[in-house]
C-alpha cells in the first residue's frame, strides 16, 4: 500500500456526507466504503481493510469515539480521523485520547480534509513498513530463537504458534535453564500483540512489600520514598504482554491481587482508589510443581487455573539430546564474535562429550561450557580437553564401552597428549622449535600433531 492508494471507510449516519465524502476522495485515486454507524463499520473493516477511517462523532447505536475505540481493538494500526459537527475542543480532544488520528469540523474545507487523508495515509504506509521489518526480524528474536530440530523442539514450536494465536492466558512449565523466557517472547512476538510491549518481572526478585507497586504502580507520597507515579508492570504492559518469570515464588498477599487484575481487567496504583483499566495478556512461567504448592496451601488454587488455561512445558536437554550439537554450535558462532575469536568448528569428540552429560542446568549450562571452551580453544575449533568437562562415568570424552580397550587407551593418550602439547606452547610463547626441543619430539612430528589437534596460535598472541 502507498499512501495514493490508500483505502477509506467512511462512517457517517448521513447518507449526503458519506456521497460527498467519497465522491471527493474517489476523485484523488483513494478506494472507498462507507457504513451507516459503529456497528455496520465494524462489519465492513473485516472485509474492506480500511488504511484510513473517517468516524463521524455523533451517530446512533454506537458513537464515534466507541467505534473507533472498538475498531482500534481489532485494527490497531488504522489510523482514525473524527467528524463532528460541534467542533468542541473537548470531543477533539476526547477523541484523539481515544485514538483517534485526527479530527475535522463540519462543515469541512476540502482541501483540509484532503490533506489530513493524505497525512493519515501516509502515517499508515510508515507504519507497514515498520511492521514488515519487525516480522521479518522477528524469527531470529522470537520463534526462531527456539532451537532444535528433534521431535520434542518441533513440537514445543508448533503449540508456541497455536498458543500465539489465541491470546490467552498461558502457564509456562519446567525446569531452570530450559528457555521458557525465550517461549514467552516467541509467543508474543509471534501474537498480534507482536508491536505492543512485553515487560518481564521476575517474582523471585520482588521484596513481598514491593509486589504491589511493581506490579500496578504507585501515586507519589504513597509511601516513604514514593517520590513519583510511577506505572508499574501492567500499565507498562498495556496493548501487549506481561510475564511473569517464576509465578511459584509470589508471595501469598500478592497472588490475590494478581487474581483480579486478570480477572477484571483493572487495578488501582497503590495510593489511589481509582480503578484504570488495562488490556494485557498475561504468560507466567515456574519451575515448581505449582499443584503440589496448591495442595499444601502455598499457591491459591483460583490463581493457578486462571493461570492455567494453556500449558507449555519446556523439556530438559537431557530428553533431547540430539538438539545439542546445534545449541553447541550457535552458542560457539555468538560468542565468537563477543571474544573476536575464529573458529572453524566443534570437534567430533568434543559434541559426543557434549551429549554423554545430564545437564542438570540444561541450555543455560551448555551455553556457559561452551563460553568456556572457546575461551580456552587454542586452535581454530574447540577440543573436548576445552570444554572442562568430566568424562561420564570417569571413562574420556567421546569413548564408548563398546568400542574396547584399544579405543579406550587412544582416546585417553590423544587428550593427555593434545593437553601438554598445547600446555608447552603456551609455556614457550608459540615457540615451535623450542616446544618440539622440550617434548624431546622433532619439530615435523610437532607440526602433525599441532594439525590433528586443530592447535593455531590465538590471534594477536
Amino acid at each position: 500500500m502507498t499512501a495514493k492508494d490508500a483505502r477509506v471507510l467512511i462512517v457517517d449516519d448521513e447518507e449526503k456526507i458519506r456521497s460527498i465524502l467519497a465522491a471527493v476522495l474517489a476523485a484523488e485515486g483513494y478506494a472507498t466504503a462507507t457504513a451507516r454507524d459503529g456497528i455496520e463499520a465494524l462489519e465492513r473493516a473485516t472485509v474492506f481493510h480500511p488504511d484510513v477511517m473517517i468516524v463521524d462523532l455523533q451517530m446512533p447505536r454506537m458513537d464515534g469515539i466507541e467505534t473507533i475505540v472498538r475498531c482500534k481493538e481489532r485494527f490497531p494500526h488504522v489510523p482514525a480521523v473524527i467528524l463532528t459537527a460541534h467542533g468542541s475542543i473537548q470531543s477533539a480532544v476526547e477523541a484523539i485520547r481515544k485514538g483517534a488520528y485526527d479530527y475535522l469540523t463540519k462543515p469541512f474545507d476540502n482541501e483540509q480534509l484532503l490533506m489530513v487523508v493524505r497525512r493519515a495515509a501516509e502515517l499508515a504506509e510508515l507504519s507497514g513498513e515498520v511492521r514488515r521489518l519487525k516480522e521479518r526480524l522477528e524469527p531470529r528474536r522470537g520463534l526462531g530463537a527456539i532451537l532444535g530440530d528433534g521431535a520434542l523442539m518441533q513440537d514445543v514450536r508448533a503449540q508456541i504458534r497455536k498458543m500465539a494465536s489465541a491470546d490467552a492466558t498461558v502457564l509456562i512449565t519446567g525446569e531452570s535453564g530450559t528457555g521458557k523466557e525465550l517461549a514467552a517472547r516467541a509467543i508474543h512476538a509471534e501474537s498480534a500483540r507482536r508491536l505492543g510491549p512485553m515487560v518481564v518481572v521476575d517474582c523471585t526478585a520482588l521484596p513481598e512489600q514491593l509486589v504491589e507497586s511493581a506490579f500496578f504502580g504507585h501515586e507519589k507520597g504513597a509511601f516513604t520514598d514514593a517520590t513519583e507515579q510511577t506505572t508499574g508492570a501492567f500499565g507498562e504492559a498495556d496493548g501487549g504482554t506481561v510475564f511473569l518469570d517464576e509465578i511459584g515464588d509470589l508471595p501469598p498477599g500478592a497472588q490475590a491481587k494478581l487474581l483480579r487484575v486478570i480477572q477484571e481487567r483493572e487495578f488501582s496504583r497503590v495510593g489511589s482508589a481509582r480503578p484504570l483499566r488495562v488490556d494485557v495478556r498475561v504468560i507466567a512461567a515456574t519451575n515448581k510443581d505449582l499443584e503440589s504448592r496448591v495442595r499444601a496451601g502455598s499457591f491459591r488454587e483460583d490463581l493457578f487455573y486462571r493461570l492455567n488455561v494453556l500449558t507449555l512445558r519446556m523439556p530438559p536437554l537431557r530428553e533431547h539430546t540430539e538438539d545439542i550439537p546445534a545449541y553447541a554450535v550457535h552458542f560457539a558462532s555468538a560468542f565468537s564474535g563477543v571474544f573476536g575469536r575464529t573458529l572453524t568448528g566443534i570437534s567430533d569428540d568434543a559434541l559426543r562429550a557434549l551429549q554423554a552429560r545430564p545437564w542438570k542446568g540444561n541450555v543455560r549450562e551448555l551455553a556457559n561450557v561452551i563460553q568456556r571452551g572457546l575461551l580456552n580453544a587454542a586452535g581454530a575449533r574447540i577440543e573436548s580437553v576445552d570444554l572442562g568437562i568430566a568424562p561420564a562415568g570417569g571413562s574420556p570424552a567421546g569413548w564408548s564401552p563398546a568400542e574396547g580397550l584399544e579405543a579406550y587407551v587412544q582416546s585417553v593418550t590423544e587428550q593427555t597428549e593434545r593437553k601438554v602439547i598445547l600446555e608447552m606452547l603456551g609455556r614457550t610463547g608459540w615457540n615451535r622449535t623450542l616446544t618440539a626441543q622440550n617434548l624431546r619430539i622433532s619439530r615435523k612430528t610437532l607440526f602433525n600433531k599441532m594439525q590433528l589437534y586443530g592447535l593455531e596460535e590465538p590471534a594477536g598472541d
